[in-house]
């Protein structure tokens, strides 16, 4: 990782002046002026980059009207692109952290908030396009809302609630899930089809695999909530 180069203004009265300090993350920095610096390293900008690409993301996908069609397809793809640069960051940020010891309190709060504001927005553009039931949509989402509750009130109580085998295959499914569903909301295939008296539905395939995320996404919360019952009964 390269060096930050901060230029920080100094509190102390006698030493109105501003310096320069270079070093490997700001947290580490030497601070001969009792300066209070923002401690800022790759992991927590990768994070706030993730939020702010959501939010992008969801600016191009749901900006159509008046819109030529062959632009809109281009926006799409543009979005569905950013939505994987969303996903990748996800990974990156947690593995430099604990590659590099940059764990932080704000990288603690924002990187869950980050993952919850990126699957609530793919999800709802997912029902705007009729490529997933709200059901479903409802369910993975309080999952994941609950889950992240029960791990404020271990960290509360000192504890750390890692991903099991169940967790790790729930965010494997979504993943996938959100992979295809983006690559057929950028037209490469189609997820429905039309019946005969014209309505349009998903196809059964499509279906089946939604119905098995959304089992798995339920069966890991459980997990869960079972392994860490001791915490919501002290």
């Amino acid at each position: 990782m390269s060096n930050f180069s901060l230029l920080a203004q100094v509190e102390n009265p006698d030493q109105q002046s501003i310096f320069q300090t270079s070093c490997f993350s700001v947290q580490n920095c030497n601070n001969p002026y009792g300066v209070s610096l923002v401690k800022i390293n790759m992991p927590n900008i990768l994070t706030t980059a993730r939020i702010v690409i959501i939010f992008i993301f969801l600016i191009l996908a749901s900006n159509s009207h008046g819109i030529p069609e062959g632009s809109v397809l281009t926006m799409r793809i543009v979005a569905y692109i950013l939505a994987i640069v969303a996903g990748f960051t996800d990974l990156l940020d947690g593995y430099l952290a604990r590659k590099w010891h940059q764990e932080t309190d704000i990288g603690a709060l924002l990187d869950p908030l980050a993952d919850k504001i990126f699957v609530v927005a793919a999800m709802l553009m997912m029902i705007e396009f009729r490529l997933m039931p709200a059901w479903i949509a409802v369910v993975i989402i309080a999952r994941e809302f609950l889950v992240t509750g029960l791990r404020m009130v271990a960290s509360q109580k000192g504890e750390v609630i890692a991903a099991d085998r169940w967790g790790k295959a729930k965010t494997f499914l979504q993943m996938i899930m959100l992979l295809i569903a983006g690559a057929a909301w950028v037209q490469i295939f189609s997820l429905q089809h039309q019946i005969d008296d014209g309505k349009i539905v998903l196809n059964s395939g499509w279906q089946a695999f939604l119905l098995l995320t959304a089992v798995i996404t339920v069966l890991s919360g459980l997990s869960y909530f079972i392994k860490y019952r001791r915490l919501l009964l002290d």
